[in-house]
Parts: C-alpha cells; structure tokens; sequence
C-alpha cells in the first residue's frame, strides 16, 4: 500500500474541516454510538453481536484501501466498508458532506458519509460505527451527547495472539500499528468522555456496551478496571516500541 496521491489536499481540508448543514441536521435525529479500538481487541465481533438485538444500523465507513482478505474471507464493498477512490471521497469533503474522515498511517483515508447518515434515520435505528480515534474529537464537536466507548483487549500478551491470529503481517506493518495503538491509548486516557469496556468475553462486552447505547447505564466498576487496563496497555505498547527500536 503506497502513500496516498492527494496526500496534502486531504490534509489541508480535514485541518480546516466543516459539515454541510445538511450532515448537521442528520446528526441531530439520530443516536450515535462509536466504537474505539486498538487493532484486533474485538470491535468488530462485539459489532456484529450488537446488529443481532435489531436495535443497531451499522454505519458503513468509506476507505480508499483496497479490499482485504481477513481469516480467510475478502472484504465486500458495503459491508465491512464502501471502497471509494481518492477522488469521490474528495469530493464528498469538498461539499462538507462527511460526517468525519482522517488519514490513517499516510496510506488511506477514512470516515463517514452523510449518506449513511440518512439511512440509519430512515431505519429509525441506533447507529453504531467503528472509528479511528482521529475522528471522535469531530463527533462530539457535533454531536455531545454521541457516545464514544473504547474497546480493550484483557491484556497485552492476549492481545498479542489475538493480532497474530490475523495472518501475515510485515515487520514495518506491525510496527505502523502498534505505534498507531500508543497514540490512540494516550489520547483515550486524557479525555474524560471515553468509556472503557474489556472484551475479555464477547458476549459480556456487548452486553455492557448495550447497556451504555440504549441505557446510558454505566458501570463504575467497570470503568475503573477498563482505565486500569488501558494504562497497562499503553506503557506495555510503549516498552514493546522501544525494545523493537534498539533491536
């Protein structure tokens, strides 16, 4: 994967970024719930879970990567994502008519079409979305009361497997993530509006995160251990770049 075309034009609009009216009002009629995650803690399967109940409409992010196979099975366009290219996302930012969107390791760019907006309004269903941790900031710019909850593996040696478990990975790759995972830890930790849920069970964590959208039911025990954790991952990740960068 090579370094986006349009690299600064992408950058010179998200620095300076604002929704069209439009985006706005779509934000405004529905719940939103956002789901934040270091690479392989779950998100993803905790999703899937929550899309069961009937209650949540998934917010298909778009992406100009390419598909990708993941345990085997090959992306498809509107499911785990809508592929776009350079230019019909930057047109779409032109027009103010992405809800979010952020360059994720100069590689790609993602984020959130009104598009998908409108459909969880018609389906009068909670929306419910993976994101990058660039973009929350924009969602409770717009909307304070979207609920932002940031997924965690049980444990560093767990998440580990867990990101092996994906399938081959470059050296260089591993490294673009894990650093990606530092920063997003760090800043999670410093905003007081994030909600820590431990997917140590799949079943358990979509339960708690359930309870959050629909409830805004929120466990103190639970947060206190979920802070805990993030902090363990983020000065073990610290001491895993570290240890790479001297090797």
């Amino acid at each position: 994967m090579g370094t986006l075309v349009h690299l600064d034009e992408f950058k010179t609009l998200l620095q300076n970024y604002s929704v069209s009216e439009a985006t706005k009002q779509a934000l405004k009629r529905i719940d939103f719930v956002a789901l934040v995650a270091p690479t392989s803690s779950g998100r993803n399967t905790i999703i899937r879970e929550l899309l069961k109940t009937g209650n949540y409409r998934f917010v298909v992010s778009d992406t100009t990567r390419a598909p990708r196979e993941n345990d085997g099975i090959m992306e498809r366009d509107g499911v785990e994502y809508w592929f776009r290219s350079e230019e019909e996302v930057l047109i779409e930012l032109r027009a103010g008519e992405m809800l979010e969107a952020a360059v994720i390791h100069n590689q790609q760019i993602s984020g959130i079409s009104l598009r998908e907006l409108k459909t969880a309004i018609t389906e009068d269903k909670i929306a419910i979305t993976d994101m990058e941790i660039m973009g929350v900031a924009t969602i409770k710019r717009l909307k304070p009361d979207a609920k932002v909850i940031y997924v965690l593996p049980p444990g560093f040696e767990e998440w580990q497997r867990r990101l092996m478990h994906r399938g081959k990975m470059t050296k260089p790759e591993l490294q673009r993530r894990m650093e990606s995972a530092s920063q997003e830890l760090a800043a999670a930790l410093q905003h007081d509006y994030y909600l820590f849920v431990v997917n140590d069970d799949v079943d358990r964590a979509a339960e708690v995160i359930n309870s959050i959208a629909r409830f805004d039911s929120v466990n103190n025990v639970e947060q206190t251990r979920g802070r805990q954790i993030a902090e363990q991952l983020y000065i073990e990740t610290r001491t895993f770049l570290g240890a790479k960068q001297t090797s």
